[in-house]
């Protein structure tokens, strides 16, 4: 006869219950209170009762994190998969017709011991072919956004090889003298190896001067496969000649801008090594 009112006691043993007996949350809820009919008071209950589900801080189930994993493997897959299709734009189709129009601007440039005009004038359109489709290749890749690692190391190779091979061949039949062919080869060679050189400090940009340099050597040397006669012949001795003054020139031009990237690009890095230690 302590006076405690039986609500009181009940609520208590009914704590003591829920405490005690396996399961009871489920039944009466951590505040002895019967969980809400039908399913949405179901899942509330199933939630209280279950500390390490889905929702419980830090908890989760495997299967949520397989099918979690799923999606982002499904996600490189297609990404690798658009970067392989990507390859075959059309500016890198340009780029390998340019190079298969090589050996045949060779076999056309030989057939007959290389002296049949009309022989010759196949090769020209071989070669015109060619020079056409690197203004374009290039310009396309940029404007559209079809810049492809196959398209950075596959176009300035097909540019070197058939203008190579034209000066190569035309030397070869004794109609351009030999150290024409080395001052452009080389020049070309050597400016392509020193972009690589300098690529960890920077990019050098293609000049203006570079541009009308490839531009004068493509009508030159066209000309110059033409078997052209009179005053023509007169004329593309100066075109070639004035090719010679633009890639020595230009090739000089380029070595500068080289030294002065690769210096920049040294003060810049010993500057943040510098501050780095501070």
């Amino acid at each position: 006869m302590t006076g405690i009112p039986a609500s009181a006691a009940g609520g208590s043993s009914g704590a003591r219950g829920a405490a005690s007996t396996p399961g009871a949350s489920g039944a009466t809820g951590r505040s002895g209170a019967k969980p809400a009919k039908g399913p949405a008071g179901a899942s509330v209950a199933e939630s209280v009762s279950r500390p390490d589900g889905p929702d419980a801080p830090g908890g989760s189930s495997p299967a949520d994190g397989q099918e979690g994993a799923r999606p982002a493997r499904g996600g490189k897959l297609t990404a690798a998969a658009v970067n392989q299709a990507s390859v075959w734009n059309v500016a890198n189709l340009l780029t390998m017709l340019r190079l298969l129009l090589v050996p045949g601007f060779v076999a056309l440039m030989l057939t007959d011991g290389g002296y049949d005009p009309a022989w010759r004038s196949l090769a020209w359109a071989a070669f015109a072919i060619a020079m056409i489709t690197d203004l374009f290749d290039g310009h396309l890749a940029r404007t559209y956004n079809l810049v492809t690692d196959f398209g950075k190391i596959a176009d300035p190779i097909a540019d070197k090889a058939i203008m190579g091979a034209a000066l190569i061949c035309l030397s070869a039949l004794g109609d351009l003298p030999w150290w024409v062919t080395a001052v452009i080869l080389g020049r070309e060679l050597g400016i392509t190896l020193l972009r690589f050189l300098v690529i960890r400090y920077g990019v050098i940009p293609a000049s203006r001067g570079g541009k009308l340099k490839t531009l004068t050597q493509g009508v030159a040397v066209g000309m110059y496969v033409l078997a052209l006669t009179g005053w023509l012949a007169t004329l593309r001795f100066w075109v070639m000649a004035v090719a010679i003054v633009l890639t020595v020139v230009t090739g000089l031009d380029y070595v500068r801008q080289a030294i002065v990237l690769r210096r920049r690009g040294i003060a810049e890095r010993r500057a943040a090594a510098e501050e780095a230690k501070r």
